[in-house]
Parts: structure tokens; C-alpha cells; sequence
């Protein structure tokens, strides 16, 4: 092969490493929409004063990946929906405080405060960023390496093969090593974590009168089971509370809420 043939040959190897390394690129944490039923469509529905309402505890990891875009279970929070449907004329508001999860041996869990349920989210998605990333760029790394391997050895006519194998192998570790640190960089991920679950969350949220409202109260996942939720309103006019409590129906057989906790 003449000298001008190996240049071209390393130069579009050269060009294929742009593209796959331009490929390896991987996707922040995406914000999802969140569907609700009404509250009659529940099994737990209550009514209470003129507002209606109605739950749904989130048990199945499956469910909840593709519902809040991450495994948020695994991240540490057990999420329960709550919808409203009020029919009076006063407004509402949810006593968080007051407010707790009944797990299946009966123990009561308090909401997860924000700043927690911030962060096990985030350092969930920077973790799981950081292993993919890395992963990813072992792969890509060791595939760049290869090329640049057999561009050197085409260019310089020195054994293609041995090249391949020296450059897959420095590429590999290289690649590992700077895509584990690209994944640590999560400040875009945690604000866009942040702003979702904000507005997710029912907690500081008006049930404006004549109208519907719904949103998520994160629970702490070590609580591993949800059998009831004792919710308790407050009118915001007269400052009168109610206390409601509404039973989750048990997970179905060989869900993954069924499984148990490794």
C-alpha cells in the first residue's frame, strides 16, 4: 500500500471515530408527564365536606421507571398519588405534617422533607450516570482505541493487528476513566430532578374550589409497603382539619412490589 493510500485509509478511520464517538453521547434525565384518574375511578375514594377524593400508592419499580423517568423506588421514595375533585365553595390544603403512610406491620411513616427526597434522587441519577457513562465509555473507548490503533499501524505500515490490540486497550481504560468523570457532572440533571418533582409534589399546593387537583406525597422506600394513608386536610378559610384515612388494595400476585427486597 502506497504512502498516499494508507493516509486516506487512516483519515476515514479518522472520520469514523468522530462518528461513533459523536453516538456515544448519552441523554440527561427527562421530566415526564403524569396521568391521573378521578377521584371516583379509585378503589379508596372518599368524599369529605364537598371534595372527593382518591389514592394510589406506587409499589411495582417497573411502573414507577417509566411513570417518573428513573426507578424512583430504588432512589429511596415510595410515592403515593392523591386526586381531588371539589365540589364546594372552600378551598383546601394538605397538613403535611399530619399526614403518614401505614405500611403492612402497621408502622407509620412521615413525608420525606424535600431536601431528602432531592437527595436520593439525585445522587440516584448521578450513580446511575456515573456507571452508565463509564460503561459507555469503556466501549466507545476501546472502540476509538482500535481505530486510532489501525490508522497508526496502516499509516506507518507497522502490523495492523498488533496496532488494534494496543489502541483498543489504552482506549478502553482512557475512555472508562473520562466518561465515570462526564457522568459526575449532574447539575443540569439534579435541577431538572428538582423542578420535576416540585411540581409533582402535592405538598404546598391550594385545592382551589370548583375544581380538580392531584399530586404525589413522597414517602421515605423503606417503608416497603403501602396499606393505608392517613391524610389530613385543612380548610384554608375556617382552618378546620379533617383527617382521612384510605387503604391501598394489596399488590397484585407476582408483581414487583410482590418480590421481596434483596
Amino acid at each position: 500500500m502506497g504512502t498516499k493510500n494508507r493516509l486516506l485509509s487512516g483519515m476515514a478511520l479518522a472520520v469514523l471515530l468522530f462518528l461513533l464517538l459523536s453516538a456515544a453521547c448519552s441523554t440527561a434525565y427527562k421530566a415526564t408527564p403524569l396521568p391521573f384518574k378521578a377521584p371516583s375511578a379509585h378503589s379508596n375514594y372518599t368524599r369529605i365536606e364537598g371534595l372527593e377524593l382518591g389514592s394510589r400508592a406506587f409499589s411495582d419499580e417497573k411502573e414507577t421507571a417509566g411513570i417518573f423517568g428513573f426507578n424512583i423506588i430504588k432512589a429511596g421514595m415510595l410515592p403515593v398519588e392523591v386526586v381531588f375533585s371539589n365540589t364546594g365553595s372552600s378551598e383546601f390544603e394538605v397538613n403535611a405534617a399530619q399526614t403518614f403512610l401505614e405500611d403492612a406491620q402497621g408502622n407509620l411513616w412521615p413525608l420525606l422533607p424535600y431536601h431528602l427526597a432531592y437527595e436520593r434522587a439525585t445522587q440516584w441519577s448521578q450513580a446511575q450516570a456515573v456507571a452508565k457513562t463509564g460503561a459507555k465509555g469503556g466501549i466507545y473507548g476501546a472502540a476509538a482505541g482500535a481505530l486510532i490503533g489501525a490508522a497508526v499501524g496502516i499509516v506507518t505500515g507497522e502490523d495492523v493487528a498488533a496496532s488494534v490490540g494496543k489502541g483498543a486497550a489504552v482506549g478502553g481504560a482512557a475512555g472508562a476513566t473520562l466518561g465515570g468523570a462526564a457522568g459526575m457532572d449532574g447539575g443540569s440533571a439534579r435541577r431538572e430532578i428538582m423542578r420535576d418533582l416540585q411540581e409533582k409534589s402535592l405538598e404546598n399546593k391550594k385545592i382551589a374550589a370548583n375544581g380538580l387537583a392531584f399530586g404525589i406525597l413522597f414517602f421515605p422506600a423503606e417503608a416497603q409497603s403501602a396499606a393505608k394513608l392517613h391524610l389530613r386536610i385543612a380548610d384554608v378559610q375556617t382552618k378546620q382539619e379533617y383527617s382521612v384515612q384510605m387503604a391501598f388494595e394489596p399488590p397484585a400476585e407476582g408483581s414487583e412490589a410482590e418480590k421481596p427486597k434483596e
